[in-house]
């Protein structure tokens, strides 16, 4: 099949790039070239993918079986790009998130639980939020219908290549050694995949030409926090004390969830269900999420191989990751 990724270079995007090239179709990849070099084998086209110019060119003299979109942030983007490529390609996958449901946190999801009311011709430029890819999501709707659709709602998205850190920050502080502030209970579940297993459930779904919706994480109950936290410490061989601490204590020192302690979300109640993202309609199809152990020790491998960060981690503009005074304050009883 003949291919187009938008993006393609970071993450999920060369995540996607890779299976879809090993299983030898042709690929052409849409990006500003800022995010990582290209893979060889695609016909790299730069471009903005908000520019009407650069879309045109793209499209002037070229078709393709399928599109994937990997990355879309704005309605208005997604708008422009299916304009234009809707009469060049017969199907489009766009990767959405559990983001795009309003009680995604608070309740549990399925496919079918009410999405945040952002319509499809929102205006450009808007502030990030997560009511956007619900947005996008139906400005793709209104362009390729719902027989030429693919979307896919991802849940928490770790492996090698992550580009926003919540894995790598744990494995770079575990790699440190000692005694580490681990929140709560060891035995929460936590739901998260692989960016190697999404994008080969989303490669085969688009070969057998695939609609519909599907909820793309792990299965409930199939990780814990503490799998998560002594993967990383069998991985990195540090030896490090994993210290599991109560959630009160941490919530009143006002350590941030999510950010500061990444992928904590304490039982409360706009966070008790995060990891309830029910996934049996995927899995149905064919989803499969190797143990996270594996994608643990895939990803501190790319890291030595990286070589250390050269700038902290961030989601969004907010730094993640406890500062060391903070949580050796919290470690010692002072904090």
């Amino acid at each position: 099949m003949k291919i187009l990724v938008l993006g393609g270079t970071s993450f999920l995007g060369r995540a996607y790039v890779t299976d879809l090239l090993d299983r030898g179709h042709e690929v052409t990849t849409f990006n500003r070239g800022r995010s990582g070099p290209d893979q060889p084998g695609v016909e790299a086209v730069r471009g903005d993918r908000d520019s009407p110019a650069d879309l045109e060119r793209l499209v002037a003299d070229r078709r393709w079986d399928a599109v994937v979109d990997t990355s879309p942030q704005q309605p208005h983007s997604v708008a422009l790009s299916t304009r234009l490529l809707e009469p060049r390609t017969g199907h489009y996958t766009l990767v959405s998130s559990v983001h795009a449901y309003a009680d995604w946190g608070s309740v549990p999801i399925d496919e079918d639980s009410t999405r945040h009311p952002c319509p499809a011709d929102t205006p450009a430029d808007q502030p990030s939020g997560n009511h956007l890819k619900a947005g996008c999501e139906r400005a793709l709707l209104e362009r390729f219908g719902a027989d030429r659709s693919l979307i896919l709602n991802c849940g928490l998205l770790i492996g090698p290549h992550e580009n926003t850190g919540r894995l790598p920050w744990w494995l770079d502080r575990i790699a440190r050694g000692g005694r580490v502030l681990a929140p709560g209970e060891p035995g929460r579940g936590i739901q998260a995949i692989d960016a190697r297993d999404l994008a080969a459930f989303g490669r085969d779904r688009l070969e057998q030409g695939a609609a519909g919706r599907y909820l793309t994480t792990s299965p409930i109950g199939a990780a814990t926090f503490g799998d998560l936290l002594t993967a990383c410490v069998d991985a990195t061989g540090s030896g490090a004390e994993l210290s599991w601490t109560d959630e009160a204590v941490l919530l009143a020192a006002e350590v941030q969830p999510w950010t500061e302690l990444p992928v904590w979300a304490p039982d409360l109640p706009d966070w008790s269900a995060i990891w309830q993202v029910d996934t049996s309609r995927a899995r149905r199809a064919g989803l499969r999420c190797r143990p996270i152990a594996e994608t643990v020790r895939d990803t501190w491998a790319w890291m030595r191989e990286r070589g250390p960060a050269t700038e902290p981690y961030r989601q969004g503009g907010t730094v993640l990751g406890i500062a060391p005074e903070k949580e050796r304050g919290l470690l010692s009883g002072t904090g």
